[in-house]
């Protein structure tokens, strides 16, 4: 089933999400709903408070990176396969020189800017099987975790941007809480009641 997104504006998208149990009500049919939606927005990621759930949850699909010509061997490969669910998942390390790429965000559409990550990190979780996890991943796997563990902290990548950028930004955010924008996939906008 395909849920609405919700949109900038929403408090659920800066609370720090809460850890979960294997007994969590309909966790296998909620973790099918996330992937068939964020597939439905073409998105590379989804995490559970983008759909209004607090929760320490997300998915990504990073394999549409593996197309990008600009791209060394070895990372294409490691995109290729890179599907995975992260659920209470802790970063534990974050290393190397900071480096900026192009975001964007399924719940701040037609939003985009340069933001800094680090290249790489190291990340503990379970899975969807709850069996724990330990990976180091770098590149754009590393970078496309790091904006997805960052909804999980209440956390949006405008809040990496200077405070110039953030100014520049203002006018879009506002328009998109208002629910000012067309997009191609189902919504909940915090300052409309009905809307698609």
């Amino acid at each position: 089933m395909i849920l609405p997104i919700v949109a900038y504006g929403n408090p659920v998208l800066k609370k720090k999400a809460k850890e979960i149990t294997k007994e969590y009500p309909k966790l296998d049919e909620l973790i099918d709903n996330m992937w068939e939606t964020m597939y439905n927005a073409h998105g590379v990621g989804l995490a559970a408070p983008q759909i209004g759930l607090p929760i320490r949850l997300f998915i990504v699909d990073a394999s549409p990176f593996a197309e990008d010509e600009h791209l060394e061997e070895e990372e294409k490969k490691q995109l290729q396969n890179f599907k995975k669910t992260f659920i209470n998942p802790t970063i534990v390390e974050e290393e190397g020189v900071e480096w900026d790429f192009n975001e964007g965000c399924l719940s701040i559409p037609e939003v985009r800017e340069d933001v800094f990550r680090k290249p790489q990190i190291t990340i503990e979780y379970v899975d969807e099987n709850f069996t724990p996890q330990k990976e180091t991943l770098t590149g754009l796997a590393a970078r496309v975790v790091q904006h997805e563990y960052d909804h999980i902290e209440g956390i949006l990548f405008t809040d990496h941007l200077s405070s110039l950028k953030k100014r520049l930004i203002k006018g879009k955010l506002k328009a998109i809480e208002k629910g000012k924008i067309d997009v191609d996939y189902k919504m909940k906008f915090p300052l409309l009641k009905k809307r698609r």
